[in-house]
């Protein structure tokens, strides 16, 4: 067993004198399996500074230089140019407010469908692990393929079965890539990331006591007054969690609009304007640039993100 150290006490107001512990003393096993735990972390640790920290570092070099690879000889430093560059051409302010609206809108809406579907699934029913598994299923996909499946077999104008749908009450055709672009990327992610959310929240409803539900039940409350007094309360951590998770995700979304609208209509977020720059204009020193901030800004939510999610662990552990 691990020792403690025990130094002698100060003397408190009331004249009680309180002993003041050091720092545990381990013993040579103890000491033994703490190294090993170490050495086992240190091949994991030296793998994700090798694919994380160093390909950034390089961006951050390159987003110094002017760099087009229509003229790979006149490469040279720049400084910050880039970055006075792309905050001061509207590109960056423009692709910032559409990837706010995207990403906001179907984080909200998948966490309201997440929080239903949560809360059908809370309970006993008959199919309860194969409804799981399929509900699970559009977060499973490839973000490409569904984006296919969405472009061409639900909502093509001519042949999508959305549009069958609406022809049947009398509506006309919809050319939902090019007439509501912004409106058909967040129904595409709101359908892919909701299992995420329902994942989330489905964990905090099973962690709600139970005898507390049970003594509301038997003082009379409903299910509506139970859900707003009760539960919404104790899901309030998961919510946030849920939200800040899903916006790290949905920052980096890109199939969907290279595959369905290709930028137009509103839709240019970071993502995508980070590979035109690329691979369209060829500047790599810019498009460097746009990495940069737009790794800063997801930084900035992660850490939110992580904030919260140690929030919860350690209020779970208290309990």
């Amino acid at each position: 067993m691990t020792a403690t150290a025990i130094r002698p006490g100060r003397v408190e107001n009331d004249g009680e004198v309180k002993p003041q512990r050091t720092k545990p003393v381990l013993t040579r096993r103890e000491r033994k399996g703490l190294r090993l735990a170490r050495a086992l972390v240190w091949p994991a640790l030296a793998a994700a500074i090798i694919i994380t920290q160093i390909p950034f570092l390089v961006t951050i070099y390159y987003s110094f230089q002017q760099w087009n690879l229509l003229r790979p000889g006149d490469q040279k430093f720049v400084w910050f140019d880039n970055y006075v560059t792309v905050l001061t051409n509207g590109a960056f302010v423009s692709s910032l407010w559409a990837t706010v609206v995207i990403v906001g809108a179907s984080v909200l809406i998948s966490l309201v469908f997440g929080m239903v579907l949560a809360l059908l699934l809370d309970r006993k029913f008959m199919g309860q692990g194969l409804a799981r598994t399929l509900l699970i299923t559009p977060f499973l996909m490839m973000p490409a393929a569904a984006s296919l499946i969405w472009k061409w077999s639900m909502l093509d104008s001519n042949v999508g079965m959305v549009n069958w749908a609406l022809g049947l009450i009398g509506i006309d055709p919809v050319a939902w890539n090019t007439d509501v672009p912004i409106l058909t990327i967040i129904m595409v992610l709101t359908w892919q990331y909701t299992p995420f959310m329902m994942l989330i929240l489905l964990a905090g409803l099973q962690s709600q006591p139970s005898d507390v539900l049970e003594a509301a039940s038997v003082d009379g409350a409903g299910p509506i007054r139970t859900f707003f007094s009760m539960t919404l309360p104790h899901m309030r951590q998961y919510m946030e969690l849920s939200i800040l998770l899903g916006t790290i995700l949905l920052l980096q979304v890109f199939d969907p609009i290279a595959i369905m609208t290709r930028g137009t209509g509103g839709t240019k977020t970071l993502s995508y304007l980070l590979y035109e720059r690329a691979f369209v204009g060829l500047e790599i020193g810019e498009a460097a640039a746009y990495g940069v901030l737009t790794v800063l800004l997801t930084i900035i939510v992660a850490m939110v993100a992580l904030r919260s999610l140690f929030k919860i662990f350690k209020t779970e552990g208290t309990r």
